[in-house]
């Protein structure tokens, strides 16, 4: 189903994301998590990319193995780095071939490590040229749908970190969506009034797709460390940041302080009517099952 049909069906949308395993024993854990959340009907599940594309295979398989074996909507990332446009086609072809019709485009992280990277050599430099030609990509008929792919580009409610002109920011957004995009999903936050303010933003210039907030709920102490990391420096309010220093590092604690930060989160944002909350469950699901039962969110 295409994501707009997706979107204006069930908003606001409940989605997840999931990583693609690199061995047997973590696919066996992640379709575990996927069964366990497929029971929450969520409205789709994107599947991420590694930087470089360094899981671009694994990717592809995870997306296709969703979609033959599971009940999911799944809406694979790519992205502009280290690709050119004959591999961009064949991936795209690929997709429409099994009947996926949505995609995240990103422009994607350079490869990690001491790997080179020429961003000359890449067929498309930004995020906006990658989704006008997805836009326009019609597989030689093979698209279910006739609009062609739905795709999704990512906004940056505490701002891009390599854009710290917040206006100029917009523009770089507006260009993404006036080439074709359909909804924006967000980098995690953990301050409301970040979203909110992001939101105006996107409004007043003249950015009037649906905006599905992401959430990433805390679950340990480490892994409130990666967050940071994840998102290129994500702020930590200081009253999350007590909650935590009060569990004096206990496991348990922790964990349900974040789960419980996250479900304030989420209330707030469907009581002033987000289009959408999309969970970044690092391929588990207690966290989110906890998040839904505790909001009553039955699909």
């Amino acid at each position: 189903m295409h994501i707009t049909d997706i979107i204006g069906k069930s908003k606001p949308t409940i989605s997840f994301e999931f990583f693609p395993p690199k061995t047997e024993h973590s696919s066996q854990a992640l379709f575990q998590c996927i069964k366990e959340l497929e029971e929450l009907k969520p409205s789709f599940v994107s599947i991420t990319y590694g930087a470089g594309g360094s899981t671009r295979e694994l990717t592809h398989e995870l997306v296709i193995r969703i979609k033959d074996s599971t009940s999911l909507t799944p809406v694979p990332h790519l992205t502009c780095v280290s690709h050119t446009e004959e591999e961009i086609f064949s991936i795209l072809e690929r997709y429409a071939e099994h009947e996926i019709s949505n995609v995240l485009a990103l422009r994607g992280d350079p490869p990690t490590g001491d790997a080179p990277h020429d961003k000359s050599v890449d067929a498309f430099q930004y995020a906006s040229e990658l989704v006008g030609y997805i836009q326009k990509f019609k597989g030689s008929g093979k698209c279910t749908d006739q609009r062609g792919f739905g795709i999704g580009v990512a906004g940056f409610p505490e701002g891009h970190p390599e854009t710290p002109n917040r206006i100029l920011e917009m523009d770089y957004l507006k260009q993404k969506v006036d080439s074709g995009a359909d909804y924006i999903c967000t980098q995690l936050f953990f301050d409301n009034h970040d979203f909110y303010d992001f939101q105006e933003r996107c409004r007043l210039s003249g950015i009037n797709v649906p905006i599905i907030a992401g959430i990433m709920p805390v679950t340990s102490a480490k892994g409130l460390l990666r967050m940071a990391e994840l998102a290129a420096g994500a702020r930590i309010p200081g009253k999350l940041l007590k909650a935590i220093d009060r569990c004096n590092g206990d496991t348990e604690s922790i964990k349900r302080v974040g789960i419980q930060y996250a479900t304030e989160q989420c209330s707030d944002l469907l009581n002033n009517s987000a289009d959408g909350i999309h969970f970044y469950t690092l391929n588990r699901s207690d966290a989110t099952k906890g998040i839904f039962q505790s909001l009553g969110l039955q699909r």
